[in-house]
């Protein structure tokens, strides 16, 4: 009898530790820890490896020359090595609030932070994150405030021979109000798909803090996924668990933007929203900078307010499409017809410079008029957070 009722108590917590395997998982250090003067400390338990460094945005950067131009990266620390195998590493100096990401680099080799559950992928990278608090960075966290509504859409596309998917935000209130709302479409990078602005750019925690707090009007905001021959994110699709790559067809062809107006069609029949073009913004980063760029001029009575982050302008050589034929012709028209507001946003150090700073000088030559913003940094998330806290109060006034 003792038998089986120690065989019987052997089967339970086998199948408890099956069933909540990961209880077993538990770290025992805390990575990274947030100091009472906002420096910073990393650990990691490696007792056998000869060399620990983290990387980051925090870090100063380092140049990096690839195959396509030199890139200031972020840099990186050593770690010092304890008793028992801990390493660990202490900022010199406190960091100014923002999300920061990093990753550790054990003997050549890139991980992520065992001790540090929150990670966001970008393309095919894994990063950490952590937050230091206060000024800008509050914009990032989930406040005591109303919250929006975060939808996962499919729609049809019959020009692209797919159904594809939206991530859709809508203001607290919405499905009780009885309103409608203006529309922003905020469009992603290369490589990205429609969960970037939502999990990269905390887009979701920003549209929340700032319309709470009387500074953005309330408005729905469609997250697409510009990928042309993409149903939607790596492993949330028909494709299953492919692999992220920034290198996909008809990414940047035309195929996309002729595509567009699919969407707006669909959340026009779908959702409560003002559908004429006062009501209407378009704005992304790098890609989807690009393709606000494009179709805004190509649908000119289709959105008051276009915001370009950071953005790709030019087609790349050999690329044919009537959607990027007589650009300067279709400015015209777009710009004869007042656009209310024309932002562009980069950083000084962005590798996209110089081809917006071209850009900029056609549409002085051209005296259409627009609004720049230029910022420290980089082609980064950090930036492309501040820009989307910095439109959204203009949009619809």
């Amino acid at each position: 009898m003792k038998r089986i009722i120690l065989a019987s108590a052997m089967m339970a917590v086998g199948i408890v530790a099956m069933a909540q395997q990961a209880l077993w998982g538990i770290p025992q250090l805390k990575s990274p820890e947030v100091n009472a003067d906002n420096t910073v400390t990393f650990r990691l338990l490696a007792p056998d490896a000869k060399e620990v460094k983290v990387t980051g945005d925090f870090l100063p950067t380092e140049k990096v020359r690839t195959d396509v131009g030199e890139f200031d990266m972020p840099g990186s620390a050593t770690l010092t090595k304890g008793e028992n195998g801990m390493w660990e590493f202490t900022t010199t100096s406190p960091l100014s609030p923002e999300l920061y990401g990093y990753s550790f680099i054990v003997d050549g080799f890139r991980t992520v932070d065992p001790g540090n559950v929150f990670v966001i992928r970008d393309i095919s990278t894994l990063t950490n994150v952590f937050l230091i608090e206060g000024d800008q960075a509050d914009l990032y966290k989930v406040a005591d405030v109303p919250h929006g509504t975060v939808s996962k859409v499919w729609y049809d596309s019959p020009q692209l021979g797919m159904k594809r998917r939206l991530t859709v935000y809508t203001p607290a209130g919405y499905e009780t109000s009885g309103k409608r709302y203006p529309v922003l479409y905020l469009l992603h990078g290369m490589g990205g798909d429609e969960n970037a602005w939502s999990e990269l750019g905390r887009a979701t925690q920003i549209l929340d803090n700032l319309i709470a707090a009387g500074k953005a009007e309330p408005m729905i905001v469609v997250m697409p996924n510009g990928n042309a021959a993409m149903e939607a994110a790596p492993g949330e699709s028909s494709l299953g668990f492919t692999q992220p790559t920034p290198n996909l067809p008809k990414t940047m062809d035309g195929s996309y933007e002729s595509s567009f107006p699919e969407i707006v069609d669909f959340i026009d029949s779908n959702y409560r929203t003002k559908r004429d073009k006062g009501s209407r913004a378009i704005a992304g980063l790098s890609m989807g900078g690009y393709h606000s760029l494009h179709i805004s001029k190509e649908y000119p009575d289709m959105y008051d307010y276009v915001g370009l982050f950071s953005a790709a302008i030019f087609p790349n050589k050999g690329v044919k499409s009537p959607i990027y034929d007589d650009m300067e012709g279709k400015l015209a028209v777009q710009f004869a017809k007042s656009p209310k507001l024309y932002w562009i946003a980069i950083g000084d150090k962005d590798f996209l410079y110089e081809s917006n700073k071209e850009y900029r000088k056609l549409l002085d030559n051209k005296g259409f008029k627009y609004v720049y913003r230029e910022s420290p940094d980089g082609h980064i998330w950090k930036n492309w957070r501040i820009y989307l806290s910095e439109f959204l109060p203009q949009l619809f006034k």
